[in-house]
């Protein structure tokens, strides 16, 4: 069911490969593109949401799509911000920062196997308000260190995406646990 929902979820889908080539060729430009095309990208996360809802499409590819949608797009551009290429030998994500990310990265593999486990016995795994801003800050964070490879002269920017980073990591350890007491209660 292509609707327009669907449309701007598989859209980022489609975006990650671009992301991932543009990171590749870490210059100031590319980043300044990277972080423009990011932005379009992270917003279609919201539109899809907001316009399955607002005109009544909302459907089960939509709801298998947007969490895996998520997952890569996060996965990939957390990836090559940790990532030293030849270009970039300081990658932007580095040292003690780098367990903000396995701790999303982690949190990510972790839930979408118990929502799998939980799926056949009918359990639901709805997604809370703070796993949203834990989303949302995982998004300001990624962005944020984009942006700070496109200004490299600014180390304010990325400070920020790194703070916004161990914040979204924390709210991962909390909504990871939350969404783990659910899954146990039902497990032999």
């Amino acid at each position: 069911m292509l609707t327009l929902p669907n449309l701007l979820t598989l859209s980022r889908i489609v975006a990650v490969p671009l992301l991932v080539f543009l990171l590749w060729r870490p210059s100031p430009v590319d980043y300044g593109v990277t972080f423009i095309l990011y932005c379009i990208v992270g917003a279609t996360d919201y539109f899809d949401g907001y316009l399955a809802r607002a005109q009544g499409q909302i459907s089960r590819l939509g709801q298998f799509l947007d969490p895996i949608a998520d997952k890569i797009m996060v996965a990939a551009v957390l990836m090559m911000l940790i990532s030293s290429r030849k270009a970039n030998p300081v990658p932007e994500i580095e040292g003690l920062h780098i367990i903000a990310a396995l701790i999303i990265l982690l949190r990510e593999i972790i839930v979408s196997g118990l929502r799998e486990f939980l799926g056949p016995l009918n359990v639901p795994v709805p997604v809370s308000t703070l796993a949203k801003w834990k989303t949302t800050l995982q998004l300001v964070a990624l962005g944020a260190l984009i942006l700070g490879g496109a200004f490299p002269g600014q180390p304010w920017i990325h400070t920020v995406g790194l703070a916004c980073l161990w914040a979204a990591a924390a709210l991962t350890l909390v909504t990871g646990y939350d969404y783990l007491r659910i899954g146990l209660k039902h497990m032999d």
